[in-house]
């Protein structure tokens, strides 16, 4: 019941919204459509996908009743469907509209076009499929929906006071991420219209110099791309996975069962989180060059990138800790805290990296980054540690030192093979992907086999046992 009132509200929101927006949009379209012609075709595919709002969100909410029934394989086959779309749309359409053939610049934009508004239509084609891939398990959870119009219930209300402290959080992260943007726009050199490259601007009547070149902020988001990736197969995944167990045991007032599941959750977090942070050190540079290094983005932008990305990348196990933390905050219904200190997140990053933008240019942002996650993820840690009477941490120690002791193996090995005559040298994509391929398999090999040697029980446990001639 709980669950349905809760999908009747939130579609009753979006679907405000989404008519609210689409009446705002076409209204702007036909008022200004002689005064900005270039804008008003974004507006269009903007109006076109705007009801994808109310799929992509309820297609969310739905994904959550199954994951609180620890049904993960819908909702993560759900986002594919997108993606094939997207795929099968651009590759199918430039084949039928022969964009590969064609050489007249105003038909190839004409073409452009029209791919443009066929995949705005496919997104809503998405978004219904991405829904009916939930369907059959909701119904063996026993889910029904149920279209009635009293949906504002004790248990909803509830349910919009917990959320309103986690939506503003995620709203100060973005404003987090929006601050960075800015200061990287305002800070970074620039060329005038009559193409002069201006390097300095004045401040209390002193000339002082822009501390990052042209094109600081795309470099700053491929960076931020790599590091996210490890973050969302893995930790997010994880997190996910542990949440409704941590849900469960805390309602039902087991903390000792909860303390044990968050403490086996923060171990698994740092067993993937603390290789990956060094491992993605030390792949940065080819996997770079293989995935980003062409068209505006050269030999010198990519190690700018890769600068970027030494510090990002030393703060995944921070990361990866906090999707667990804020997870056992929320599990107690304690909503307040992750914002409390998102905000004090953000002061620490802007603290931190305006400084050293002089000294560092842009890679000051990921230091930022790096000193502020890390400082809340230890210092959530420590306050939930107080405030539940004690999670008997110290029985992380010996694993975790366990964990780094087999993390600086692996990353020993592959400096012992970045240095040794049988790592490719030179450039191309072919030898790129080769570096990455064998230190991505050396770096995991080194690590899966010193973490069984060193009997970290982690990944005990995630190697299948035989009982009685079978696999259990």
């Amino acid at each position: 019941e709980f669950a349905a009132a809760a999908v009747n509200l939130l579609c009753a929101i979006l679907l405000g919204i989404t008519i609210i927006g689409e009446i705002a949009l076409w209204a702007v379209i036909l008022l200004c459509s002689r005064m900005w012609p270039d804008l008003m075709l974004t507006l269009k595919f903007t109006a076109i996908m705007l009801p994808y709002v109310l799929l992509i969100c309820g297609g969310a909410f739905l994904s959550g009743i199954l994951q609180v029934h620890k049904r993960f394989g819908a909702p993560a086959a759900a986002p594919i469907i997108l993606n094939v779309c997207h795929i099968a749309v651009l590759m199918i359409g430039a084949r039928m509209l022969h964009l590969q053939i064609t050489k007249d610049a105003n038909q190839i934009v004409a073409i452009q076009t029209t791919l443009g508004y066929w995949l705005s239509f496919f997104v809503l084609v998405a978004g219904v499929l991405q829904v009916a891939v939930l369907l059959p398990a909701l119904k063996e959870t026993g889910f029904r929906f149920k279209p009635v119009l009293h949906f504002w219930t004790p248990m909803v209300r509830r349910m919009i006071k917990l959320t309103i402290p986690v939506a503003l959080g995620a709203g100060v992260l973005q404003i987090s991420v929006l601050l960075d943007k800015g200061l990287a726009m305002a800070l970074m050199q620039h060329k005038t219209a009559a193409g002069e490259l201006v390097t300095h601007f004045s401040a209390f009547g002193h000339a002082v110099r822009f501390p990052m070149e042209i094109g600081a902020p795309r470099r700053l988001d491929i960076a931020q791309f790599l590091y996210q990736f490890p973050l969302g197969v893995f930790a997010i995944a994880l997190a996910t996975a542990i949440f409704p167990a941590l849900s469960t045991d805390a309602l039902d007032q087991d903390r000792d069962r909860f303390k044990g599941v968050l403490r086996h959750g923060i171990e698994a977090t740092l067993w993937e989180g603390l290789p990956a942070s060094i491992g993605l050190i030390l792949i940065r540079e080819p996997a770079i060059r293989l995935l980003f290094q062409h068209g505006q983005i050269d030999a010198h932008q990519a190690t700018l990138i890769g600068s970027s990305l030494y510090f990002y990348a030393g703060a995944i196990w921070a990361f990866s800790l906090l999707q667990i933390i804020n997870r056992a905050y929320y599990a107690i219904h304690d909503t307040v805290t992750p914002l409390v200190m998102s905000i004090v997140n953000i002061v620490i990053n802007l603290a931190v990296e305006i400084p050293l933008l002089w000294w560092l240019g842009e890679s000051a942002m990921a230091v930022g980054t790096l000193v502020s996650f890390s400082i809340q993820a230890v210092v959530m840690l420590w306050m939930l540690d107080r405030r539940l009477g004690g999670l008997d941490l110290k029985t992380l120690v010996s694993p975790t030192v366990k964990m780094i002791g087999a993390t600086v193996m692996m990353a020993s090995i592959l400096v012992a093979v970045r240095s040794s005559s049988i790592y490719p040298r030179g450039v191309g994509r072919l030898i790129w992907s080769t570096q990455l391929a064998m230190l991505l398999g050396i770096g995991a090999g080194v690590y899966f086999v010193a973490s069984y040697v060193m009997g970290v029980e982690t990944f005990r446990q995630m190697i299948p046992k035989r009982r009685h001639g079978q696999r259990s």
